[in-house]
């Protein structure tokens, strides 16, 4: 019952701050609830050195308490992406499936092998060597773009049609394609997985295939079952199961819970609310999810924010962060880059396409989580403890991406809107 009241009064601090920013600092929601919380850990930190306030034990055990890793990608995870799909207009993700199917999987894993490469490099050049393995796993993990911070802040950013289903399309395939390659790394690491090809196929098929098939099983069973009831009520709780049932399902099936619901979610908003809904039904589907949406995005950036209380940094881990932060922005280039490189000698593509998926390609709580579910204690890097280094350069970059990625996309893509896009709404085949 202790962890359900905290979590009660974290949603509550997480609204409220919310409530503030829209007579205060006037940011986007998203940017707002994680600078507030930043800022409340700060001054937390600052009177316990005072000797005013000590709150750190009672941050030491929050977070342990909620289990951030377990609460976001055994729970949250499933109704954000679910969320987040039901907007995603299917004719416009087919348009561009191969430039959303080139950045979610090459680009995905593109940047893994550039951040796991230059991360290596750097360790051995401080003297901290680590197995290229390791590196790897921080590459998995921080590449994929976080569609939960993704969409919260481009919501309310009007971008070009264009660039906006590249953006929201990629963030969430390769969230999901992502969370694969984490898994069979993670499996090479720490769980003696066979590192023959044959086997990691094996395993990366199971949970990327068995994901999406899963997510077509769900999102044509709950079509149907929507589409028998006329009930409004009824075809709410319905779409409610798939993110709470449906997500356990998958993870215990072992298969990929993110592509499962970024699939469902797809069916649903696309088939579903068109022979299943009445008029009246979408507007109260739009807004049950948009809200249960705003609600956890608001939750899961104040655990983010308060996360900074817990964290005991070292003068190396300052340096690490920094360092990660350029590292991940020139793997986010170079996964870009190369893709747009083969797709420009084909098609043409609005001109504030790559600055936007580059700087636009925020990092949020589910790296994070990723990070946390590293296991202590098992690798040792010089006098640090892997997890702990990993979880330090993780939250720089996410602090980073969020706060100053976060507030200064909105001009960019303002100044995206007053160029003409292709004429065409796919990409534009070049002469």
């Amino acid at each position: 019952m202790e962890a359900y009241y905290t979590f009660c009064f974290l949603a509550a601090i997480s609204v409220f701050l919310g409530f503030l920013n829209q007579y205060v600092l006037r940011a986007q929601t998203t940017i707002a609830i994680t600078a507030g919380a930043l800022a409340l850990s700060l001054l937390v930190i600052g009177l316990g050195k005072l000797g005013i306030l000590e709150l750190r034990d009672w941050a030491d055990q929050l977070l342990p308490l909620l289990n951030l890793e377990d609460l976001l990608l055994k729970g949250m995870l499933g109704f954000l992406l679910f969320a987040g799909s039901l907007h995603i207009d299917l004719l416009m993700l087919r348009n561009q499936r191969l430039e959303i199917g080139l950045l979610a999987v090459v680009g995905t894993l593109i940047s893994t092998f550039v951040v796991g490469a230059l991360l290596y490099w750097l360790l051995n050049f401080l003297g901290l060597p680590v197995a290229f393995v390791y590196c790897l796993l921080f590459g998995a993990l921080i590449s994929p773009t976080d569609p939960i911070a993704v969409l919260a802040i481009l919501k309310s950013l009007k971008a070009p049609e264009q660039v906006a289903i590249q953006v929201e399309g990629e963030s969430l395939f390769n969230d999901g394609f992502g969370l694969v390659v984490f898994t069979v790394i993670y499996a090479l690491c720490f769980e003696g997985a066979d590192p023959s090809v044959p086997a990691v196929t094996e395993l990366f098929a199971i949970e990327a295939i068995g994901g999406v098939v899963l997510g077509l099983l769900i999102g044509a069973l709950f079509h149907f079952l929507i589409c028998a009831t006329d009930d409004h009520s009824l075809e709410l709780l319905l779409t409610l199961v798939i993110p709470t049932a449906g997500f356990a399902l998958a993870n215990i099936l072992g298969v990929s819970g993110a592509l499962a619901m970024v699939v469902s979610g797809i069916i649903i908003g696309n088939f579903t609310r068109e022979q299943g809904f009445s008029r009246v039904s979408q507007h109260e589907l739009d807004h049950f999810w948009s809200i249960t949406e705003d609600f956890l995005n608001g939750l899961l950036f104040m655990l983010v924010g308060l996360f900074l209380i817990t964290i005991d940094f070292g003068s190396i881990d300052y340096i690490l962060m920094a360092a990660a932060i350029v590292i991940v922005l020139l793997g986010r280039v170079t996964a870009v880059n190369i893709p747009f490189f083969f797709l420009k000698r084909r098609r043409r593509y609005h001109p504030y396409s790559e600055r936007i998926l580059i700087w636009g390609g925020l990092r949020g709580g589910l790296a994070l989580a990723l990070a946390m579910s590293i296991p202590a204690g098992h690798i040792a890097i010089g006098d640090q403890d892997l997890r702990h280094l990993w979880v330090v350069m993780t939250y720089g970059v996410v602090v980073f991406s969020i706060v100053v990625q976060g507030s200064t996309i909105g001009p960019l893509i303002r100044r995206s809107r007053a160029v003409a896009e292709p004429e065409t709404t796919s990409a534009e085949p070049v002469g």
